[in-house]
């Protein structure tokens, strides 16, 4: 058995005491003891707890890996992801207190992705076990919605319908406004009598769509979200902000940013998030990599009423960013890229001359490089916003507002 001391935490949650050794579900501070297996304290006993310590709200938080933070509290949380950005922007000498973290309440998520298998007595569905392929089932989970928390026997019956038993079923499921949006991946090709079964599992739970892979999409009902006062039918398994409060913030925070922008241009704009509800006030220029999601968000401008002008366009932004003369004429963008960050379209945003850019992010780290590219261009980081959607989780999102400085 070993002593050691808790220095910090890692991006992955994992405390860390000198050697490294990386201890999992404590806290700075914290000493523990346990044997090590190569730079690592599987099982570690607190001897000494950190007064950040709670009592973990889940009774699937030891072994299920869909949360790594439940032991702390939500004020330890907060400050250390705020901690993260601030650390992530220092490493590119960017000095920069966030203004607030907005985080969002438990059982909001409003999507999930399980993992089902078939068993001898039937199906088994939940998430991972931390660091593993086991399945924790996970009947109560407190982060998602009710409704999809109340899906897993749906799940498990696409499992026993539609995988054999050395497979694993992986099922999207997601709250729509006319009840579960629902996509399987890794399920058998589909044939007659499966189809037939899909069909009867999703009458039988009343989904709105339950798509299967490429081969089939059942659509009951229009699996609707909404963004600002617009009704959007995004294509199976698109992407989501994971909870509306989250949304919320984010949309609210670009809106301050952009402010009285007249003409806006959004880069990866998905289905229209932030361009649908800016279209109140501004015209907007709407640019996404997927084609699907465009033609979702131009189905739902179309059919809605009181907006200004919403075009699209279908690009590669990483591979064929908006050049820096396509950008004239632009009084303010809104760019919200994949966790890889944008660093190609950011350097034509940096030469653009656009006198405000809204930055959203889910990577503080990509955030942090994109962001020296605006600032040595000559633009002022005016204010940051953290975003926690992913509560109880090692995942930071943020939202900040960049203006030309005179």
């Amino acid at each position: 058995m070993t002593r050691l001391t808790i220095e910090r935490l890692g991006h992955h949650g994992d405390g860390i005491a000198p050697g490294p050794v990386f201890v999992p579900r404590t806290l700075p501070g914290e000493v523990v003891e346990g044997d090590i297996l190569g730079t690592a304290m599987p099982q570690p006993k607190i001897v000494t707890p950190s007064s950040d310590r709670v009592k973990p709200p889940c009774r699937h938080a030891g072994a299920c890996g869909g949360c790594q933070l439940q032991h702390a509290s939500d004020q330890f949380v907060a400050d250390w992801k705020i901690g993260m950005v601030r650390h992530a922007l220092s490493a590119h000498g960017l000095d920069v207190v966030p203004r607030r973290i907005v985080t969002s309440p438990p059982s909001t998520r409003r999507r999930a992705g399980f993992s089902a298998k078939r068993t001898k007595k039937g199906a088994m569905a939940g998430f991972h076990k931390r660091g593993a392929d086991v399945i924790v089932e996970v009947p109560d989970c407190l982060l998602v919605d009710p409704a999809i928390a109340a899906a897993l026997p749906m799940v498990e019956a696409l499992a026993i319908a539609g995988t054999s038993r050395k497979a694993e079923l992986s099922v999207m499921v997601t709250t729509s406004l006319m009840g579960l949006d629902v996509a399987v991946s890794g399920g058998k090709e589909v044939d007659p009598q499966l189809q037939m079964q899909i069909a009867a599992i999703a009458e039988k739970f009343d989904l709105a769509r339950l798509s299967w892979g490429d081969e089939i999409s059942l659509n009951r009902r229009p699996a609707e979200q909404i963004f600002g006062s617009v009704r959007v039918v995004p294509p199976s398994g698109a992407f989501l902000q994971a909870t509306p409060e989250g949304e919320a913030a984010l949309r609210g925070a670009v809106s301050e940013a952009v402010g009285n922008a007249a003409r806006i241009v959004d880069l990866f704009a998905g289905c229209g998030t932030f361009a649908l509800p800016l279209a109140e006030k501004a015209a907007v220029h709407a640019v996404e990599g997927d084609a699907e999601m465009m033609k979702a968000l131009d189905a739902g401008w179309r059919k809605s009423q009181g907006l200004r002008a919403v075009t699209h366009a279908t690009r590669d932004l990483f591979r064929n960013p908006l050049d820096a003369a396509e950008l004239k004429g632009f009084d303010a963008a809104v760019i919200d890229p994949p966790r890889a960050g944008a660093q190609a379209q950011v350097a034509e945003l940096a030469k653009s001359g656009i006198p405000v850019i809204a930055h959203v992010s889910c990577n503080p780290v990509t955030f942090a490089r994109d962001a020296k590219l605006l600032v040595d261009a000559g633009y002022q980081l005016d204010w940051l916003d953290v975003v926690d959607q992913f509560r109880w989780s090692t995942h930071v999102e943020l939202v900040a507002a960049f203006s030309l400085e005179n």
